[in-house]
């Protein structure tokens, strides 16, 4: 990703998504590196730091951040759109401080004598981790934190700290924001095989977690999301969200990790199941294509107000019913201009179109209700006490019940 490409996300997103509560941008992962590429990582990268083995970004990419001035040019300019800004972080230190011996600032400590360098992330080798037994290594992180707060940092996507889970690493990750002097959100990954038992830690260190590994656009991956947020989506909430991943939505892969530049694989109606799981189950909203050059279908998926008002204005969010490929997922309305109204999505895995019978009482609905299909805008007329619907392959409906 480079400078001008970030910038024209942050102006689709301020002029299209924000009044709908899109409101964050971040630059992932890789921006300190001036040679990143597409399909992978670079074995031996040469990445940008400063005297005191922090990261910075790369200015062939990043043209603002010459001269020392970081990420503060960039994140002054979304800021003034009305957005928050982010950057991806991997945890640890980059191997290229330990190999220079860097010190860390105001302190006597240098690199090589906190690093762990035993512990590195199995997927990409820019970083070692720290030895949480030395000072140095809460030091270290207490002055990334402070030169991210001094450039404007809203949020920090953490990445190698749950797979496997780095308690004491996030830990430290989590005081350091305490002591940065600036508010910043913690989001967690990449969350392969996380454990249920470490709810109250992420709780207490972070604000979301993902809870699985990266989620391309094949319906495997998003089918088996329907298991891990049915497993986690009741414990989210204000204390802490559960992450489904970004939405690989739009056009993706201009320079990704797997396959070339294209529009997302998914059908139109398994992004639109996406969108409707992401939404009954309160999982963070992130997208992950680029904006300014998505169908726009893809926009629209994105601005439906009612389907983002159950993310935003619903409780007692969970799977009611699994019967083989038909799943239902159930929720009570917030929002006071709905009193009194329940939500239900109705899911068909199934790989052929299906006339589906429904019972009221399965959704949570009655005679009485008012049955409205959130993604049409359509009211839905019961058959007695069943409510017939007609699904396409890996399709769903959004419902209101009022």
């Amino acid at each position: 990703m480079t400078e001008e490409e970030v910038l024209a996300n942050a102006r689709f997103m301020a002029e299209r998504l924000l009044p709908y509560g899109w409101d964050t941008v971040v630059v992932d992962i890789c921006w300190y590196e001036p040679a990143a590429r597409a399909h992978g990582y670079n074995d031996d990268p040469d990445l940008v730091l400063d005297e005191h083995g922090q990261l910075l970004p790369a200015p062939n990419r990043f043209p603002s951040s010459v001269g020392g001035k970081g990420f503060a040019p960039l994140a002054a300019e979304i800021h003034g759109l009305g957005l928050r800004f982010g950057v991806h972080m991997m945890r640890g230190i980059p191997r290229q401080a330990v190999e220079r011996d860097l010190p860390v600032a105001g302190t006597p400590w240098t690199a090589r004598q906190f690093a762990d360098t035993t512990s590195v992330c199995p997927w990409n080798p820019n970083n070692y981790g720290l030895d949480h037994d030395h000072p140095g290594a809460q030091e270290y992180y207490d002055a990334q934190l402070r030169l991210l707060a001094s450039w404007g940092v809203d949020f920090v996507k953490g990445d190698d700290f749950l797979y496997p889970y780095q308690a004491r690493e996030i830990e430290a990750y989590a005081k350091a924001i305490e002591r940065a002097g600036r508010p910043i959100e913690l989001s967690l990954s990449p969350g392969r095989e996380l454990s249920m038992a470490n709810l109250p830690h992420l709780r207490e260190h972070s604000s979301m977690w993902r809870i699985s590994d990266d989620l391309w656009d094949r319906w495997e991956d998003l089918e088996a999301q329907f298991t891990r947020l049915a497993r986690w989506a009741p414990h989210s909430g204000p204390d802490g969200w559960a992450d489904g991943d970004m939405l690989p939505l739009g056009r993706i892969g201009i320079r990704a990790e797997r396959g070339d530049d294209r529009l997302c694989r998914l059908t139109p109606a398994e992004q639109q199941t996406m969108m409707t799981l992401w939404a009954i189950a309160r999982s963070p909203l992130m997208v992950g294509g680029d904006l300014p050059t998505s169908p726009p279908d893809t926009i629209d998926l994105l601005t439906n107000r009612d389907v983002l008002e159950v993310l935003s204005s619903s409780k007692d969010n969970r799977e009611v019913l699994r019967d083989g490929e038909l799943i239902v997922w159930t929720a009570t309305a917030t929002a006071p201009q709905h009193p009194g109204a329940r939500y239900a999505a109705v899911f068909w895995l199934g790989g052929k179109p299906q006339r589906l019978t429904v019972p009221l009482l399965s959704i949570g609905a009655t005679p009485t209700n008012r049955i409205t299909e959130l993604w049409t805008g359509k009211t839905l007329q019961p058959t007695g006490p069943d409510l017939p619907l007609e699904l396409e392959p890996h399709g769903s409906v959004m419902l209101r019940l009022s």
